[in-house]
């Protein structure tokens, strides 16, 4: 159901990737905005299925994705203002805003344990691929230490997410 989002993100790694090893790497303004992008698109998606499921396990995570999504936003609006750099807009991050838009209108038609299982796929599924992303591409690509340093703090906290998805998603089968 959620193969838009998941095709979408996946699309943007491949050709961030490319474009990576043709030497356009994004610079650090670039990469502050997607891993920031990346987040308010979590975060949305929290504060929906906060509003929609009844499922403890459900709200659970989503309570958790909330918190750490925000506490990372945060952290990452502190470096960016300490560093005077200016989060800069840039096509994988509009691309990724348009895809989720579009994911959690579908989201927003579901109900009850249909919601719930597609809420948790695509959080597992996009945490893959995020994971990827900083991983593969924005880490290796940051130039500024304090910013990798941050991406790598999240990126350990993202593999936790996914795997605490992978598990709400098997209570939910």
């Amino acid at each position: 159901m959620f193969v838009r989002l998941t095709a979408a993100i996946a699309a943007i790694c491949l050709l961030s990737s490319a474009s990576y090893a043709t030497g356009a790497a994004p610079t650090d303004p670039q990469i502050a905005h997607i891993a920031y992008t990346a987040g308010v698109i979590d975060i949305a998606a929290a504060k929906q299925a906060i509003k929609i499921s009844k499922n403890k396990e459900v709200l659970d995570f989503a309570n958790d994705m909330l918190r750490d999504h925000e506490a990372v936003n945060d952290q990452a609006l502190a470096l960016v203002k300490k560093l005077k750099v200016t989060p800069e807009d840039n096509d994988t991050s509009r691309q990724l805003t348009k895809a989720a838009s579009h994911e959690r209108e579908k989201l927003g038609k579901l109900k009850g344990s249909a919601f719930d299982k597609a809420y948790v796929e695509n959080e597992v599924a996009y945490h893959k691929q995020i994971n990827g992303a900083l991983e593969d591409f924005l880490i290796p690509s940051a130039q500024d230490a304090e910013l990798k340093d941050l991406l790598e703090t999240g990126l350990k906290l993202f593999q936790g997410h996914e795997q605490h998805a992978e598990n709400v998603a098997s209570m939910l089968k």
